[in-house]
């Protein structure tokens, strides 16, 4: 029998739930579409809930943390670490257009992913007005641009995924330049 990672098996089921939902998370057909037996899945998992839970923090740490901690650490000032923010959120990642998209529609269906999600998209607009406050604006005003950015990115996610072009960096500059005056 070959044992996969824990993360191999959240990679796939990343992938199931790309495809067709959280309810196509079996462990039964990941098994098979990763050529191992189910004891594999059963070595790092108790239950299919388990990894559903694995995604979800798996998606918050990705897409979340590693990003905070990778712009905390790229500038000074508060207006390049929102460049920096707005360049690695805009920018095309594997999968991470269509995994954001699963997770919402996740959400609809299920109430321990829709919390989750609120948690992680109220983190990122807190973390966005965070830098336009420490930028010089006052703080309601910055909670509105935060959410002008946030809806933005993910008109663009949508954008994408139907066929769109992915904004130029230049087009995320003058967005960037419009949210700080």
């Amino acid at each position: 029998m070959s044992s996969l990672s824990r993360d191999e098996w959240i990679m796939v089921g990343f992938e199931a739930l790309c495809e067709g939902g959280a309810e196509v998370i079996r462990v039964e057909p990941l098994a098979k579409r990763l050529g191992v037996t189910k004891g594999s899945f059963y070595h790092h998992f108790s239950t299919r809930r388990d990894l559903q839970m694995a995604l979800l923090q798996a998606w918050e740490q990705r897409g979340t943390d590693e990003i905070i901690e990778h712009v905390q650490g790229s500038a000074q000032l508060p207006e390049d670490r929102l460049r920096s923010l707005a360049y690695q959120t805009f920018a095309v990642q594997a999968n991470a257009d269509a995994i954001e998209a699963a997770i919402r529609a996740w959400a609809n269906t299920d109430n321990e992913v829709a919390e989750t999600a609120t948690r992680v998209d109220q983190r990122r607009l807190d973390y966005v007005a965070k830098l336009l406050v420490a930028h010089g604006m006052a703080a309601e005003v910055a909670q509105r641009r935060a959410k002008l950015l946030y809806r933005t990115l993910i008109g663009e996610y949508i954008w994408r995924s139907g066929g769109g072009p992915t904004s130029t960096r230049e087009e995320i500059d003058e967005l960037i330049d419009l949210l700080l005056n």
